[in-house]
């Protein structure tokens, strides 16, 4: 089984900047992609960014040349960095892996980080 801790949420103000952090653990596995996702109060969750573990990248529009997704293969972990964040930006973050153990592929998600920004 896969674990997923995530780090780096909280409070900022407009225009701000955080660093979010996901590091994955568990029994051998090989990672595919991870990513970030976000659900703000009344809204479906949505595609912030992923990245492969080969290093392509995949943003939403919205977050286009404000936030940066990396990776750590050596320590299985992902990075969010969110520059010039706004109100629209304040969701709760979640990190998720696909990964594959054999011929069995799975997702499995984190247990989501607050991001709040105030105005």
């Amino acid at each position: 089984q896969v674990q997923l801790v995530e780090s780096g949420g909280g409070l900022v103000q407009a225009g701000g900047s955080l660093r979010l952090s996901c590091a994955a653990s568990g029994s051998v596995f090989s990672i595919n992609a991870m990513g970030w996702y976000r659900q703000a109060p009344g809204k479906q969750r949505e595609l912030v960014a992923t990245i492969t573990w080969g290093g392509s990248t995949r943003y939403a529009d919205s977050v286009k040349g404000r936030f940066s997704v990396s990776r750590d293969t050596a320590r299985k972990t992902v990075f969010l960095q969110m520059y010039g964040l706004n109100s629209e930006d304040t969701a709760v973050y979640y990190c998720n892996v696909n990964w594959r153990n054999g011929l069995v592929t799975t997702t499995t998600w984190g247990q989501g980080t607050q991001v709040t920004v105030s105005s």
